[in-house]
């Protein structure tokens, strides 16, 4: 671990295995044992390995001082199943474990029958979801997560939020890399608004509001209003779609009917042989890849690539934070200590 200056920001820079270091140090202050530690620690780092930074280390801060982070838990577990669906309390464990039981019951069924949903509820902050629908592609499946989160987004027109951030991912299983989507339908990430909050940094125009309405690019402020959907009525849609799927995952069981979690898994032999579709599917990308480009564009890029070609460098080069949030961490491990 070093420390270097990116165009006036002191960063940290750390070894993949570095930064895997630092989390097994950091995660067990905050209460988790080693198992936790280990599948939280795993999912931050593919997060800073593919370039998102919010959601890699400094994420730990946000696992620090979630509200629901100070109240009691307990393993998650299923109160409703079928062959092909499981529904799971969450017990107030951070998403990422929570759906870390999810992802497995989902392989479980729909290796033995073709298809599986489940859901999740009484559980809190997932992190990247492509994270999760990879695994589901990586097992020959297409899988789709689902999440309904409390509310901080304003509809349009509205001067107060009343969804989530709600993201949709896809994973799909190609002859290759797999392809993976994974968008939030609000128009900045409350991950994201962390990190810039915690840089003292502003938001860009256009993505959030004041608790009065009014435009703002204050990191505070929007915290205090609300963040906007992207592109209007069409973000709108479909983060209510994401809301209303919610539901079906349990979210009204939730202390605050707020966090719902919803993964579907399915074969695709259940209508083409698998082989089929990954060769099917690879040529579809392929003859998308090679459209006529604009003028001065070199490259027709498709979801997921630069995040995949992201890992395997930094996997190589390491990965870097900014060097204000190391020392928080830093600070959040002494404070845990003194309090102890």
């Amino acid at each position: 671990m070093h420390s270097h200056d990116d165009a006036g920001t002191e960063r940290m820079d750390f070894t993949a295995d570095g930064a895997r270091r630092a989390m097994r140090e950091i995660l067990p202050h905050l209460g988790y044992d080693t198992n936790e530690t280990e599948i939280i620690a795993d999912q931050l780092l593919d997060a800073a390995l593919c370039g998102y930074e919010y959601s890699g280390l400094p994420k730990i801060l946000d696992l620090a001082s979630h509200p629901k982070a100070a109240l009691p838990r307990t393993a998650p577990r299923i109160q409703h199943e079928t062959p092909v669906s499981a529904l799971i309390d969450g017990g107030n464990t951070v998403g990422m474990l929570a759906l870390h039981t999810a992802i497995e019951e989902a392989k479980k069924r729909a290796a033995q029958h073709g298809f599986a949903v489940v859901g999740v509820y009484n559980s809190w902050m997932t992190g990247r979801s492509a994270y999760f629908v990879e695994q589901l592609a990586d097992a020959g499946l297409i899988g789709m997560l689902a999440v309904s989160s409390f509310s901080i987004v304003a509809p349009p027109g509205a001067a107060a939020p009343a969804i989530g951030t709600n993201p949709i991912a896809f994973g799909f299983p190609t002859a290759a890399d797999p392809l993976l989507i994974d968008l939030g339908t609000s128009a900045y990430m409350v991950s994201e608004l962390s990190l810039v909050q915690r840089r003292g940094g502003s938001l860009p125009p256009g993505v959030a509001i004041d608790r009065i309405g009014n435009p703002t690019c204050d990191p505070q402020s929007a915290r205090e209003g609300s963040i906007l959907n992207f592109a209007g009525y069409r973000g709108f849609a479909i983060g209510l779609a994401m809301q209303a799927l919610g539901v079906m995952a349990g979210s009204a069981l939730s202390p605050n009917k707020d966090y719902g979690y919803l993964l579907v898994a399915m074969r695709p032999d259940l209508l083409v042989p698998l082989e089929d579709y990954r060769r099917q599917l690879s040529e579809t990308l392929a003859r998308i890849k090679a459209t006529p480009k604009q003028e001065g564009v070199s490259d027709i890029r498709l979801p997921s690539e630069r995040a995949l070609a992201e890992r395997r460098r930094r996997g190589a080069e390491g990965i870097s934070i900014d060097k204000h949030i190391w020392q928080q961490l830093q600070a959040l491990c002494h404070n845990i200590e003194e309090t102890q």
